[in-house]
């Protein structure tokens, strides 16, 4: 099975060898997956992110937080992290 033409999966690695802070690549991949609707709901757990980018789960939850300051995103206690519209 493959993709609908036209469409594409891209997957973003972080750097650990780059002077960038892991946390902060991890922002810089969610933030271009909100802004391209690929992200349009809840966002993933810092332990789903943390697990799917092979960081520690307090680097997933600085990056959640860079995008809650920043108002992208905003947090339900209890239900998770959702993409504001």
């Amino acid at each position: 099975m493959g993709y609908p033409e036209g469409s594409y999966l891209v997957t973003v690695a972080i750097d650990h060898d780059s002077g960038e802070p892991v946390y902060v690549q991890l922002a810089n991949i969610l933030r271009a997956r909100i802004e391209s609707g690929e992200i349009t709901s809840r966002v993933p757990s810092g332990t789903s992110l943390a697990q799917e980018y092979g960081i520690s789960h307090g680097s997933a939850e600085k990056a959640l937080a860079i995008l809650k300051r920043e108002g992208l995103i905003y947090s339900v206690v209890g239900k998770g992290a959702y993409v504001k519209r």
